[in-house]
C-alpha cells in the first residue's frame, strides 16, 4: 500500500505525488496537524483555518475515489519520523510520497522522516509540484543560484521555450479500502477561528480555485498589466492563497495563462506576460530559499545590511501594527490585512518600505507580523519581498529608491477610493485632501476629521535612512 503525506498540496488534480501513489495503489493519505511548528513559524489562524477547511474539501473529494484521509497529530516536526513511521507499520505501506517542501525546517524534517522510514525498508519518494523547476536545475555558468531576477527569469524562459511542464492526471477511483477516514478538524487549539467575513472572502476547495482562475484568465488578464497596482481595482487573481495552500498549482496557472495568449509567454498580451513573469518570481524565491538556507533562518541576504542600526521604536511599531500611523495609504493597506487577511501586492511594497525606510524598524518585525496575519503567507515571497523592499535581499530595491507614500497614494489611488473604503472618517475629504488630511490649506483640515497626525515627517525621515544606508560596510560575498 502507498501513503501519500499531504502537506501544502491539497488537490486532487495535477498533484505530482498523489498522482504517483495512485499509479502503484492501493493509496492512502494522511495530513499531520502540528501547532506547536505553526506557531513557531507565526502562522495566521486565518492560515490555519483556510488549509483546514480546504483539507475537509479534499477529504470528500478523496473519498470519491475510495482513498481515505487519516489526520494524525506531529505538534512539533521532530515528532514527524516516529508517528509516520507507526502509521507505516500499522498500515503495512511499502512506499510514502511526498511533494517536495523549501524551507530549512520542512527540508530537514523530510530527511529525517525519509532516514526512519528507509531504516524499516519503507521507500521514500519525493517529487516536484510547488514548482515549475526543481531548485538546483537553474542555475549560473558558473554552477551558482541566480541573485538577480532578471537572469533567473531569462533561463527560465528558455527553459519553457524548450519543454512546458504538463500537468498530471487525478488519480481513477480505487477499489474500496477497509480504512475509514478520519474526521477532519474545524479548528486547533491556540488559533483563534477568524470571523465569518473573512472566510466568506476565501470559500475553500478546488472548484472555487479553478473558478477564480478560469475567471481570470477570461476576464482579466488581459487588463492586469494596467490594474494590478490599483488597490480600488480588482486587478489581480486573488490567487495567492490557493497557490500556497497547493489548492491550485502554479502548472495550471502557466498553463491556463498561455492558454488564453495562444501559447506566448514573452510576447501577446502584455497581461498575461506580466502574470507569467509574477508566477516566476514567487519560484524566484523559492529557489532562494534552497541556494541561501540563511533567509529562512531570518538572516538578511546582503550580509553587509545585518549591521544596519535599526531603530528600537516600540510605540511606532505598535501604529504602523494598528493602523495608527497618520497616513491614509498606509493605514487603509493596514486594515485591509487585519480584516482580511490579505493585502494588496503595491501596498505590501509601500508599507513595507515605509516601516523599513521611514521608521527605519528591523524588516524582520514587519516580516513576522505580516506571517501572523497573511491567508496567503508563504516564507519564500513574504521573505523576498520584505528584504527586496528593506533593500536587505537579493535582486533589492536600491537603499536610495524610497517610496514616498503620500505620491504613492495619489499616483495609485488618486480618488481615494481605497482610502475612504477602509478608513470611512476621511469619506468627507475631497481627491486632494484625502492622501494627507492634516495639510494645511487655508484652514486647518486635521481638526476637521478624526484621523491622526503622522507619526513621522518623510522628509527628515527619509534622510534619516539614506544615511543609516550609506554608512554600511562594503557589500561581502553572499554566495556562502
Amino acid at each position: 500500500m502507498q501513503l501519500i503525506w499531504l502537506r501544502s498540496d491539497l488537490r486532487l488534480h495535477d498533484n505530482t505525488a498523489l498522482a504517483a501513489a495512485a499509479a502503484k495503489g492501493p493509496v492512502v493519505a494522511v495530513y499531520l496537524l502540528s501547532p506547536e511548528q505553526w506557531r513557531a513559524h507565526d502562522d495566521a489562524p486565518c492560515k490555519i483555518d483556510f488549509w483546514l477547511r480546504n483539507l475537509a474539501s479534499l477529504s470528500a473529494s478523496l473519498g470519491n475515489l475510495n482513498i481515505p484521509l487519516l489526520i494524525r497529530t506531529a505538534a512539533h516536526w521532530d515528532q514527524a519520523p516516529q508517528v509516520l513511521l507507526t502509521l507505516c507499520r500499522e498500515l503495512k505501506i511499502s512506499a510514502v510520497h511526498i511533494n517536495e517542501e523549501y524551507g530549512l525546517n520542512e527540508t530537514r524534517r523530510d530527511a529525517e522522516v525519509a532516514q526512519a522510514l528507509a531504516g524499516e525498508g519503507i521507500d521514500f519518494h519525493s517529487h516536484i509540484d510547488q514548482v515549475l523547476f526543481k531548485p538546483g536545475s537553474v542555475l549560473t555558468k558558473t554552477g551558482n543560484y541566480f541573485q538577480v531576477f532578471s537572469q533567473f527569469r531569462k533561463v527560465c524562459y528558455s527553459r519553457l521555450h524548450f519543454s512546458l511542464p504538463g500537468l498530471v492526471p487525478a488519480p481513477v477511483r480505487q477499489a474500496p479500502t477497509s480504512i475509514a477516514s478520519d474526521p477532519v478538524p474545524t479548528h486547533v487549539e491556540g488559533f483563534e477561528r477568524p470571523g465569518q467575513a473573512l472566510r466568506a472572502l476565501w470559500p475553500a476547495g478546488e472548484q472555487e480555485a479553478r473558478r477564480r482562475l478560469d475567471t481570470f484568465v477570461d476576464q482579466q488578464i488581459d487588463y492586469y498589466q494596467s490594474e494590478r497596482d490599483f488597490p480600488a481595482k480588482s486587478g489581480t487573481s486573488q490567487l495567492s492563497a490557493y497557490l500556497v495552500a497547493g489548492v491550485v498549482s502554479p502548472r495550471q496557472c502557466l498553463n491556463a495563462a498561455l492558454q488564453a495568449n495562444r501559447g506566448e509567454f514573452e510576447s501577446g498580451s502584455a497581461g498575461a506576460v506580466t502574470w507569467i513573469n509574477e508566477l516566476l518570481w514567487r519560484e524566484f524565491y523559492k529557489h532562494i530559499l534552497v541556494g541561501y538556507p540563511r533567509v529562512s533562518r531570518h538572516r538578511a541576504f546582503r550580509l553587509e545590511t545585518e549591521a544596519l542600526a535599526w531603530r528600537d521604536a516600540p510605540q511606532e511599531l505598535a501604529a504602523w501594527k494598528q493602523a495608527r500611523t497618520g497616513l491614509p495609504i498606509i493605514d487603509a493597506a493596514m486594515r485591509q490585512l487585519l480584516e482580511t487577511g490579505w493585502m494588496h501586492n503595491r501596498l505590501r511594497m509601500v508599507v513595507a518600505m515605509f516601516l523599513t525606510k521611514n521608521l527605519l524598524i528591523d524588516w524582520r518585525e514587519g516580516e513576522r507580523f505580516f506571517m501572523q496575519h497573511l491567508i496567503d503567507g508563504d516564507l519564500a515571497a513574504n521573505n523576498g519581498g520584505w528584504q527586496w523592499s528593506a533593500s536587505t535581499g537579493t535582486d533589492a530595491s536600491p537603499w536610495f529608491r524610497i517610496f514616498n507614500p503620500l505620491s504613492q497614494s495619489e499616483k495609485f489611488d488618486s480618488e481615494g477610493r481605497f482610502i475612504k473604503h477602509w478608513l470611512p472618517q476621511l469619506n468627507d475629504l475631497d481627491n486632494q485632501q484625502v492622501h494627507n488630511p492634516n495639510r494645511r490649506n487655508g484652514g486647518d483640515l486635521f481638526s476637521a476629521v478624526d484621523y491622526p497626525a503622522p507619526i513621522v515627517d518623510l522628509g527628515q525621515s527619509r534622510a534619516r535612512a539614506l544615511a543609516a544606508f550609506k554608512n554600511l560596510p562594503k557589500r561581502q560575498d553572499t554566495a556562502v
